[in-house]
């Protein structure tokens, strides 16, 4: 699959992912510091999944119907790269044919998959 790491969820979690196979762009490597703005709508050209821990883009997603390709909101207790893999790869595991084109929340309590 083809993922975008948002900066604030790290360099290690796109590490991972890429040694899993996946095609991966990492923020916090090739451009930290990028807008909001700028890491959705590279994500929606490039057709890939952002993977993130920033509330701001359900706002952008839902309020302001920006297009995106797929986003996932890691909404965790323990905000460390070990706990972030431990919740991508479950989600992978168990959802990975759902995560195109939808707005997924990682939460302690479960997986909520929603189509904007």
């Amino acid at each position: 699959m083809n993922f975008i790491v948002d900066e604030c969820t790290g360099p290690t979690v796109a590490a991972w992912l890429r040694l899993h196979g996946h095609d991966v762009v990492s923020i916090y490597d090739d451009a930290r510091g990028a807008e909001d703005d700028a890491v959705l709508q590279r994500a929606f050209v490039e057709q890939r999944i952002l993977i993130t821990s920033d509330k701001d883009f359900g706002e952008m997603v839902f309020r302001e119907r920006r297009p995106h390709h797929g986003v996932v909101l890691l909404r965790l207790g323990n905000p460390g790269a070990s706990r972030h893999i431990q919740a991508i790869d479950e989600l992978l595991k168990a959802h990975a044919d759902s995560l195109v084109d939808r707005f997924i929340v990682v939460a302690d309590a479960g997986v909520r998959i929603v189509t904007p």
